[in-house]
């Protein structure tokens, strides 16, 4: 039955597993991997230039024949150039001088160094961070590839559906309440992913249990994938428990030997506990569930808040990547889920997968025999 249900049926998979679109961390090794073990891989491309897009895209085709997707965000926010005024009412623009000399007072203070690039961007990639033009060149990048699987990691696909649709292209977005299903439903997408409070990086502030159902029962009969804390059969076998007709999964698969992290960062998950982490705007300028760090601690600590995005990523990106350059651990664990007090060794993309499938299976049976 769940190898057969609508979500693979309509996705061409063998699984409902979804490798979760995390930035960077899912490249096309994992996606491929995950893909080829009868799931379904998300390439993480929300910080992608278009032709990084282009390369992970082929590298990805390259690598299986099977369906695979793509993740990008499409913040509101910035793509419908919304209020972006901090709360006391000031432009963010006219306060990057003051929290870029915050960030380097940082990283003085922990030994960090500025890392130096000495490369040009194409035009096709010169288009600032985060803005309008690039979440917008991304989707043409989606358009113009024919990629099997669109995930809206943030915001609504509605805008490019019909060229989407036009390519064959399956669409999925992944919500954080019922307002959200709402709307993307209207939109005809072909599935959509209940991300609870309990999942890493951008998230709901509705827990996994409680969402799930609530977003199963507004999404007019389009499936529903459950996703936050979800780390193993058990947590798979409870989501189609709650109505959930697949699952998304990210930190279980972060501690991956495919995963496109930093080794500190891996062995960040593997040490973590289920408290280890915290809700912090600190890195993007939305909240996210990120592993507690020096970084998300000094913001907590910090008289002023930080910046919305897309000014809070200028401000974080240079300390992180000196911090990563550094194996500093301390100062830039990652995103991560509450789940990751279930992840206990770096493993193959094809272990993680048998682990989770055969604890799916495991726990579905012990389920039904409960009540024979």
């Amino acid at each position: 039955m769940i190898k057969n249900n609508r979500i693979c049926q309509t996705f061409g998979i063998e699984y409902p597993i979804f490798l979760a679109g995390m930035g960077g961390a899912a490249c096309p090794k994992l996606a491929a991997a995950v893909s080829n073990a009868g799931g379904l891989g998300v390439l993480g491309a929300a910080a992608c230039t278009p032709s990084q897009m282009r390369r992970w895209i082929k590298e990805t085709r390259d690598l299986t024949d099977k369906p695979f997707g793509i993740d990008t965000l499409l913040p509101m926010s910035v793509r419908g150039g919304g209020n972006l005024k901090q709360n006391n009412g000031k432009n963010p623009a006219d306060l990057l001088s003051e929290y870029q000399k915050l960030a380097k007072d940082f990283m003085n203070e922990h030994g960090l160094k500025m890392v130096q690039h000495d490369r040009q961007a194409s035009e096709e990639d010169n288009l600032g961070f985060f803005t309008k033009e690039f979440f917008e060149a991304q989707m043409e990048v989606v358009i113009e590839e024919r990629v099997p699987v669109y995930a809206a990691g943030l915001g609504n696909p509605a805008p490019w559906m019909e060229r989407l649709k036009a390519n064959g292209t399956k669409v999925m977005t992944v919500v954080g309440a019922v307002r959200h299903t709402i709307k993307v439903a209207s939109a005809g997408v072909d599935a959509i992913v209940a991300q609870g409070h309990d999942a890493g990086g951008h998230n709901s502030p509705v827990g996994s249990m409680a969402l799930i159902p609530q977003v199963v029962d507004a999404s007019n009969g389009i499936p529903v994938l459950g996703a936050g804390g979800i780390s193993d059969g058990r947590g798979i076998a409870a989501a189609f428990m709650l109505g959930a007709e697949g699952v998304w999964i990210g930190s279980a698969f972060l501690a991956s030997e495919e995963a496109d992290i930093f080794d500190h960062q891996k062995q960040a998950i593997v040490d973590a506990t289920e408290e280890g982490t915290v809700i912090s705007r600190s890195v993007t300028g939305k909240p996210a569930r990120i592993i507690r760090s020096a970084w998300t601690d000094f913001w907590e600590r910090s008289d002023l808040e930080p910046l919305p995005m897309p000014f809070q990523s200028g401000i974080a990106g240079p300390v992180l990547e000196s911090a990563n350059k550094d194996k500093r651990q301390d100062i830039n664990p990652g995103f991560a889920g509450q789940g990751i007090g279930m992840v206990k060794a770096v493993r193959s993309a094809d272990e993680i997968m048998a682990d989770l499938i055969e604890g799916m299976e495991r726990s579905l049976k012990d389920s039904a025999k409960m009540y024979e």
